[in-house]
C-alpha cells in the first residue's frame, strides 16, 4: 500500500516527511513551496463563498489525481496492475467525510481502477478574509475543456438559455496550449448567442514536476481520475448560483465499451460513465454539498450530437466551430515537432470524432497529422494508431453480454444501452469499413 497525504499547511506538510509516515506528501498553498501549478488557492476564495463541502471535494479530487500520477503502475494494456493507495486529506469537517469515506473508495476506485482508502484531518482556517463579491445569478453551469463534444454542450445550452439567459463555463486545463482554445471558444459561442451572458471561468491546477525535498515526482501516464478534479471544480462554480452543472459528453463515449481484452484496465475509463456520475452526485449530496450533475447527451452519440450543432447554427457554422476543437487522446505530439494542440487522428478520441463528422454530414476541416503527406509523423502516427483495434470492434460490434458487463445505474436499462451503442458502432463502421 502507498500512503500519501494532501496537506494546506506548510507545517502539516513538513511535519508529514519529517515524521516518515507517508510515501509521498502533497502541499497544496499559496506559497511558492506548493506542489501544484495555478494561482486558486485551497480555499477557493476568489470564486467568492463557496459551500465548505465543495471546497472539501476539491481538495479531494485533487489529492487523488496527485496519488494517481505519482503511483506507478506495472505493465500495461491488460496487465496493468490494482495499486493499493490510502490516501489522507485535510478537510473543513473530517467527521462530514469518515461517514462516507468507504462510498467515496468504490467510486473513485470505479473511476480508477484502483483499491483506495481515505482519511481525512483537520484543516486549519483561513487567515485571509476573502474579498467580498457579488452574488451569481448563472441559471447553469457547463464544462469546457476544449474537446468537441463540452464545445457542442456549451453551445446549445446557451442557445437554450435564449436572450437574456446567462451562463458559467469552467475549464481546467495542464498543458497551455489548450488555455487559448478554451477562450476562443467562449468568444465563438458568444457569437453564436450573443444575448447570452457568460462568465468564464478557467483553472489550471496540476501536480508539479518535484516534491518539497526537490526531488522529482514519478509519473504514471495512465491518469484516470482527471475527470473528478475537473467536476469537483465545476460544482464549486455551479454551487455558488445554486445552479445545475452540465457534463456534455455523448452516451457511447461515457458507456465506453472496451475494443477487446487488450483494451480494458487503464486502457478503458469511467470520465463520464452514468454510474460514475449518478454515484458521485449522491455522494456529495449526502456530506452537505452541491452535488447538481447532468448530462442531457447520454443518450446521444457524438454525430447525433454534432448534427444538434449544425440544427442550431447551420452546417458550414458547425463545421468550423467543431472543426476548431481538439478531441486528441495524445497531447505529445509537440516532441515530433507538430504544434501544440495537434490531433492524431488515429486515437479513440479522434477516430469517434471522425466517425461523429461523416454521420453528421458535417465538413471536417481538422488537420490531423496522419493526414500529413511530409512524413515528419509517420512514427507518431504508427505509435499511437489503434485504427485495426477499432476496425475489429466496429465489424464486431456490441452484444448484449457486453452491455451486462457496464455496471450501469438502476436508472439506465441494457435496452437503452444496447440501442446507443449500436447506433455509435454504426457510426464509427461509416467511417473505417
Amino acid at each position: 500500500m502507498t500512503r500519501c497525504f494532501l496537506a494546506i499547511s506548510e507545517q502539516d506538510a513538513d511535519a508529514a516527511i519529517t515524521g516518515g509516515t507517508f510515501d509521498e506528501v502533497f502541499l497544496w498553498s499559496r506559497s511558492a513551496k506548493s506542489s501544484f501549478t495555478g494561482s486558486l488557492s485551497p480555499y477557493l476564495e476568489s470564486l467568492g463563498p463557496v459551500n465548505p463541502r465543495n471546497v472539501d471535494l476539491v481538495r479531494i479530487a485533487l489529492g487523488v489525481l496527485a496519488s494517481d500520477r505519482s503511483v506507478l503502475r506495472e505493465g500495461g494494456g491488460a496487465s496493468w496492475n490494482t495499486r493499493d493507495l490510502d490516501l489522507t486529506v485535510q478537510v473543513d469537517d473530517p467527521a462530514a467525510w469518515l461517514g462516507v469515506a468507504g462510498e467515496l473508495a468504490t467510486l473513485v476506485g470505479f473511476l480508477s481502477g484502483d483499491r483506495w482508502t481515505f482519511t481525512f484531518t483537520q484543516a486549519p482556517t483561513d487567515s485571509i478574509e476573502a474579498l467580498p463579491l457579488e452574488e451569481a445569478v448563472y441559471q447553469r453551469a457547463v464544462l469546457l475543456s476544449g474537446g468537441a463534444d463540452s464545445a457542442a454542450g456549451a453551445l446549445i445550452s446557451a442557445r437554450q438559455l435564449g436572450d437574456g439567459g446567462s451562463q458559467a463555463l469552467a475549464s481546467q486545463y495542464s498543458s497551455t496550449a489548450l488555455s487559448p482554445l478554451q477562450q476562443d471558444l467562449v468568444k465563438a459561442i458568444g457569437g453564436h448567442a450573443p444575448r447570452v451572458t457568460q462568465v468564464h471561468h478557467q483553472f489550471h491546477l496540476n501536480r508539479g514536476s518535484r516534491r518539497l525535498d526537490g526531488t522529482a515526482f514519478r509519473d504514471e501516464p495512465s491518469t484516470r481520475s482527471r475527470s473528478l478534479l475537473f467536476l469537483a471544480l465545476g460544482l464549486a462554480v455551479a454551487e455558488r448560483a445554486n445552479a445545475p452543472l452540465w457534463i456534455a459528453e455523448n452516451g457511447f463515449a461515457s458507456l465506453n465499451p472496451p475494443l477487446g481484452a487488450d483494451r480494458r484496465g487503464a486502457l478503458s475509463t469511467h470520465t463520464t460513465h452514468p454510474r460514475f456520475l449518478h454515484d458521485l452526485q449522491t455522494l456529495v449530496q449526502r456530506v452537505g454539498g452541491h452535488g447538481q450533475i447532468q448530462n442531457p447527451f447520454e443518450s446521444l452519440t457524438k454525430g447525433e450530437m454534432f448534427a444538434l450543432v449544425a440544427k442550431e447554427i447551420g452546417t458550414d457554422a458547425a463545421s468550423e466551430y467543431l472543426s476548431f476543437t481538439n478531441s486528441c487522446s495524445h497531447t505529445d505530439a509537440r516532441y515530433s515537432g507538430a504544434q501544440p494542440g495537434s490531433s492524431c487522428g488515429v486515437c479513440f478520441g479522434c477516430l469517434v470524432r471522425r466517425a461523429a463528422f461523416v454521420a453528421a454530414g458535417i465538413p471536417d476541416r481538422t488537420d490531423y497529422l496522419c493526414d500529413d503527406t511530409t512524413g515528419r509523423f509517420t512514427s507518431f502516427v504508427q505509435q499511437k494508431s489503434i485504427v485495426e483495434p477499432m476496425r475489429d470492434f466496429a465489424m464486431r460490434g456490441i452484444r448484449a453480454r457486453d452491455i451486462m458487463a457496464m455496471s450501469l445505474p438502476t436508472r439506465y436499462s441494457a435496452a437503452d444501452a444496447l440501442d446507443l451503442c449500436w447506433r455509435g458502432t454504426d457510426e464509427l463502421r461509416g467511417l473505417l469499413s
